[in-house]
């Protein structure tokens, strides 16, 4: 994940454009919102350029895994998602672009990530060893921000997703 210094809740969010997106999806997919109602809108990354960065990667297919620190959830005020739950990612404009499910979560200590989930996530080269470089910078910069101090015993939720909507994206 690269460097940047703009915090990605400084990024703007069309959260009446994000709704109509979930209408669309709810009103087309009813049996996959009616275990899982809630969504949330957001960004990949903590800022425009990675958030871009992060969403094309998804688009191309090649992500289908994120991991965020718990507490970041926890310093939003964000509850931990759950399997079958929702999210609408956004652009950096905070134009919605596609509805994403959790499929698979779990909970861990940086360690605990391997080979396969940091295929999954697609960043970089797809290496672990890739992966485990990127994301302590990237860890160590969002901890930052929030005045935190970002340790490997940390815990992380590990989540693979699958793109359920618009249909020309979906998996």
């Amino acid at each position: 994940m690269p460097d940047s210094a703009a915090s990605s809740r400084a990024l703007p969010l069309d959260t009446a454009a994000a709704e109509r997106m979930w209408e669309e999806y709810r009103a087309a997919r009813p049996e996959a919102v009616a275990g899982a109602p809630e969504h949330t809108i957001e960004h990949f990354g903590d800022s425009a350029r990675l958030a871009d960065e992060l969403l094309d990667i998804v688009l191309s297919g090649r992500k289908r895994a994120t991991a965020e620190l718990v507490a970041d959830f926890v310093a939003r005020g964000d509850g931990l998602p759950r399997v079958g739950s929702h999210w609408i990612a956004c652009d950096s404009t905070g134009a919605p672009r596609i509805v994403i499910r959790s499929t698979e979560l779990r909970i861990g200590p940086f360690t605990s990530a391997d080979a396969a989930f940091a295929a999954d996530e697609g960043e970089d080269d797809g290496t672990l060893e890739s992966w485990q470089r990127e994301h302590r910078v990237y860890w160590n910069r969002v901890s930052a921000a929030r005045g935190a101090v970002w340790s490997e015993s940390d815990e992380i939720v590990f989540e693979r997703f699958a793109v359920v909507w618009p249909p020309e994206h979906a998996d």
